[in-house]
């Protein structure tokens, strides 16, 4: 929460969202300025700039947050800002991230 949300991530999730009578989007189509009909499944909605800034953001998010966990009064306030998110679903560990050997201590 502290990490993601509230960053830029929300400047692009606000945007307008079209109808969709199907309710899934597979009858939006998108027309560009050089008439090009993009199915909505299609079309990026975020470009490289937009990309780039936001990963930035949270990286470095990411890296403060790792920094200071430690310290008493930062810890204290992320716990506040955790209350927030009682009603989220559970973390669950990313497969990916998951599936990299950790380091096993050697034997002597």
């Amino acid at each position: 929460m502290a990490c993601v949300r509230n960053t830029q991530l929300e400047t692009l999730h606000a945007g307008q969202v079209p109808a969709s009578r199907t309710g899934d989007g597979s009858d939006v189509i998108v027309v560009d300025a050089d008439g090009n009909r993009i199915p909505w499944s299609e079309v990026s909605r975020i470009d490289d700039d937009e990309m780039r800034a936001l990963m930035r953001e949270i990286v470095d998010r990411l890296y403060t947050f790792h920094l200071r966990i430690d310290d008493p009064a930062f810890r204290a306030e992320i716990d506040r800002w955790a209350a927030m998110t009682a009603k989220w679903d559970a973390p669950k560990p990313d497969p990916v991230l998951s599936a990299i050997p950790a380091e096993t201590p050697e034997r002597g």
